[in-house]
């Protein structure tokens, strides 16, 4: 960065730049004149990360994928670009460098998260908990939208009766290994029944949806209504009690999504911890730039070299 600057006349007591004769030793550069130069380089590096920071916070963020769940979409290794102006600017949720929460403001988004889209989201937490533990980003491809109704049948998933197109990289699948009765429990919602070889039907909540509530469906919906910024209770008399208060329905105040990993039976993700409120969104997965096999060590640079995947770097994400 330049500064423009006004040369005046130099007076009595200031330092002047002096002409120095052809063949004589340069005069120093007086303290002044160094201090100044300094200080521009200062700035000039300051405002450079500042507007980095910016950029990372509001527009466009580098990710790096550190597990197989969106294989072969995505693998191990890559490095990708986010662009987080696309569903609308939010400020940020926590206090940078730290799990700190702040209140968080978002402006009006560019477009709509569409069915297939792979997005990038604050993970909501474990089934069970309110929220998670710790400031942690997912990526996974958006299935179905606030108010679709969702069924998945032996790694088929339909969407409001119609079944959607596998994704072209999506990871080979054969169906489930392991019986459709097995690890049910782990899934969400809790006390719905679902399994792993039939998951569903199940309705993805949309901000104004009324939810029925008494003892049969209060463990179903206790972790989504808790998330919302309530406290439901269940009564030794089986009565349903929100902030203290005798309900017998709920006023969804969010919208929320269904996300898959295109690896799907190596994959945490909505069928294990729920849903995606809107306002854990961050961006939308734009390109790959860069991917190497995360195996090998930086420290032997041959090998690290050799694995780089040319054939990679710059595709984009679909």
């Amino acid at each position: 960065m330049q500064e423009e600057l006004n040369h005046t006349a130099p007076g009595p007591s200031e330092e002047q730049e002096l002409s120095v004769p052809t063949g004589t030793t340069s005069l120093p550069v007086p303290r002044n004149a160094r201090w100044r130069r300094v200080l521009d380089y200062i700035k000039t590096i300051l405002f450079t990360l500042l507007i980095a920071l910016m950029l990372k916070t509001f527009v466009v963020e580098a990710f790096r994928i550190p597990s197989g769940s969106m294989e072969n979409t995505l693998l191990v290794g890559d490095f990708l670009l986010v662009n987080k102006l696309v569903y609308g600017l939010r400020t940020p949720r926590y206090v940078p460098l730290t799990n700190v929460a702040i209140p968080s403001i978002a402006l009006p988004a560019l477009k709509s998260v569409q069915r297939g889209d792979v997005i990038v989201f604050e993970f909501p937490g474990e089934r069970g908990r309110r929220e998670s533990q710790e400031s942690v980003n997912y990526i996974k491809r958006c299935i179905a939208l606030p108010g679709d109704t969702l069924e998945i049948l032996t790694g088929r998933v339909f969407v409001n009766g119609r079944e959607l197109t596998v994704p072209v990289n999506a990871k080979a699948t054969n169906g489930f290994k392991s019986p459709h009765w097995q690890r049910s429990y782990r899934l969400f919602p809790p006390g719905a029944g679902f399994t792993e070889a039939r998951y569903g039907p199940l309705v993805v909540p949309r901000q104004g949806d009324i939810i029925t509530l008494d003892a049969s469906t209060f463990d179903r919906w206790r972790t989504f209504i808790t998330r919302e910024g309530h406290t439901p209770r269940l009564t030794q008399e089986k009565k349903v009690l929100l902030d203290e208060r005798e309900i017998s329905t709920y006023t969804v105040e969010r919208n929320y999504f269904f996300v898959l990993g295109d690896n799907r039976e190596n994959s945490l993700d909505s069928r294990y911890w729920g849903f995606v409120p809107e306002s854990n969104l961050i961006g939308e997965a734009l390109v790959v730039y860069w991917s190497w096999d995360p195996d090998i060590v930086l420290s032997n640079l041959v090998d690290k070299t050799g694995s780089i995947r040319w054939g990679r770097i710059g595709t984009l994400i679909r």
